[in-house]
């Protein structure tokens, strides 16, 4: 059954797939499925070399067998496509306002998203399943003593927004994006305050009260993700 304008698809987060993987998970919105897996590296980029601070950044990408029509390999093709650059862009965006990176020290953090099925909002399910791994690669460091404090100072989420038939909607499948007036992705904290929003008209403009409502209804999703992304790190 299609999920209600307002309501989410089933999301889950789970780390029984991946025993002999550290710091990851996979995450499914609905049919959407993502592995995430956080790399501890103990160096930054140059730029940041002896700056005392660390830095997360993220790498995505879609596997062939991920879409109904074979996904061609990115790393057969001279350069990854311009929507893959920006999303990762994206991620690491996001998940770099979850951290202190003085806490953090000078050291890495690289978020592997890999989507392995894809039915809408691969990114927003990315930046989800992201933080999960970034906390989990926190919690690696306390415990193995190579920071006093933690790290994370805020959880993270996303959603997808957009306007189809006519109507707001919260959470769109792939059927759904492909036919929407209006496309948005919201990234939001456990306060309830904003990161980024990406929002535009595909076909028509869309009015002040329909951004308002997707506000809405993302506010009230992405708080059910952070309670599920509590959830799963506390069993």
């Amino acid at each position: 059954m299609d999920n209600l304008n307002d309501e989410m698809r089933d999301v889950s987060i789970s780390f029984d797939l991946l025993t002999n993987i550290e710091n990851a998970c996979l995450i499914k919105f609905g049919n959407t499925i993502v592995i995430c897996k956080a790399t501890i590296e103990e160096s930054v980029p140059p730029f940041l070399r002896k700056s005392g601070l660390g830095w997360v950044t993220a790498e995505y990408g879609m596997l062939p067998g991920s879409t109904n029509d074979r996904m061609r390999r990115e790393a057969k093709q001279i350069s990854q496509s311009g929507r893959t650059q920006e999303i990762q862009r994206l991620i690491g965006r996001s998940l770099r306002v979850a951290v202190d990176r003085v806490a953090l020290g000078e050291r890495q953090i690289i978020i592997d998203c890999d989507v392995i099925q894809a039915d809408g909002g691969t990114r927003c399910a990315s930046i989800c399943g992201g933080w999960v791994a970034l906390k989990l690669a926190a919690n690696t460091l306390l415990r193995n003593g190579q920071i006093r404090f933690d790290p994370i100072v805020r959880q993270v989420a996303a959603i997808s927004c957009g306007i189809v038939d006519g109507k707001p909607k919260m959470d769109l499948n792939y059927q759904e994006d492909s036919s929407a007036a209006t496309d948005a992705n919201f990234v939001m904290d456990d306060k309830d305050e904003l990161i980024e929003i990406q929002c535009s008209a595909e076909k028509e403009p869309f009015s002040k009260k329909e951004f308002e409502i997707m506000y809405s209804m993302a506010s009230k999703g992405i708080k059910k993700i952070i309670e599920i992304q509590k959830l799963a790190l506390d069993d």
